[in-house]
């Protein structure tokens, strides 16, 4: 049996750990706050010269004539206050004639423009022919270009096919009109789709109509935001309802709210009652689907 004389080896310095400092903050400069100062002061001014308009044709469609020329900034009060444009709307126009040619149209339109839109942009984005730089470029010109330019051949191309005076002129206009912008809107997110997603969607068996309707998910903010910036110029159109449907039994909202104005005497009361009635369903639109809206232009646009 041997005895270890060595001595015992010095314990190891071992360094402590060290960790990196976490970056300091700058601290924000006078310039600084003055900047992010100026920056909410400016957008403050820009909602309430947005919100302002609004409440002023809110608080006069309550008022009777004289109260809206008096006192136009004022609340209703005892004297000014009155319902009688409501009344008005409701009795002597056709206001829920016109409210309901109004849905018809801003709905089918949405549902054909987004259908449209979604077949066509797939099919930009996933058929790689020679011909696909030049459609895309077509579109992106229809973007462009005013519809407006072509209202007589519109005017030509509907009363030859029988659709004059018809709410279907209307939504075939509105959808072609709408079109481009879809279709461009689309194509960046359907980019956006992982190759792998719809690779593995082909190699399970699936054909192109289930591969779109996999992918349709993915892309369903890219929809949202189509439908809101859709909805916002059919319904608030007035050349194409004034051109292509301006019989009674077609006026959409916005010239059934004409038939307030005459050539000697309006009735104020009734205009701004309608307007705000009107003025309902993009309200509730934006207030509903405000932040779909906004991500999809932004990741739209940005992309």
């Amino acid at each position: 049996m041997t005895i270890d004389t060595r001595p015992p080896a010095a314990p190891v310095a071992t360094r402590p750990a060290t960790t990196s400092p976490a970056p300091r903050r700058r601290p924000r400069t006078i310039r600084d706050l003055l900047a992010g100062g100026g920056v909410h002061l400016l957008l403050v001014v820009m909602a309430i010269s947005s919100i302002v308009p609004i409440l002023i044709v809110l608080m006069n469609s309550f008022k009777t004539t004289q109260g809206i020329f008096g006192s136009p900034f004022a609340l209703p009060d005892a004297e000014t206050f009155s319902v009688q444009g409501y009344i008005n709307v409701f009795t002597r126009g056709n206001f829920v004639l016109n409210y309901q040619n109004s849905l018809i149209v801003t709905l089918a339109t949405i549902v054909l423009t987004i259908a449209l839109g979604t077949i066509a942009a797939w099919a930009l984005v996933e058929y790689k022919v020679r011909i696909t730089p030049l459609l895309a470029g077509f579109f992106v010109v229809g973007i462009m270009l005013p519809i407006r330019l072509g209202t007589v051949p519109l005017l030509k191309i509907m009363t030859s096919t029988g659709l004059m005076d018809t709410l279907t002129a209307l939504v075939l206009v509105y959808t072609a009109m709408q079109l481009p912008l879809a279709i461009a809107l689309m194509m960046t997110y359907f980019r956006a789709v992982p190759t792998e997603l719809k690779e593995a969607a082909r190699i399970d068996g699936a054909g192109e109509w289930r591969t779109l309707a996999i992918t349709l998910p993915i892309v369903r903010v890219g929809i949202a935001a189509v439908a809101s910036i859709t909805m916002l110029p059919v319904w608030n159109d007035l050349w194409f309802p004034l051109i292509l449907a301006p019989s009674k039994g077609n006026q959409t909202v916005t010239l059934g709210v004409q038939q307030f104005v005459g050539q000697f005497q309006n009735d104020y009361p009734a205009l701004l009652a309608s307007l705000t009635l009107g003025a309902i369903p993009l309200i509730l639109l934006f207030a509903i689907f405000s932040r779909q809206y906004i991500a999809g232009l932004t990741k739209g646009y940005g992309k």
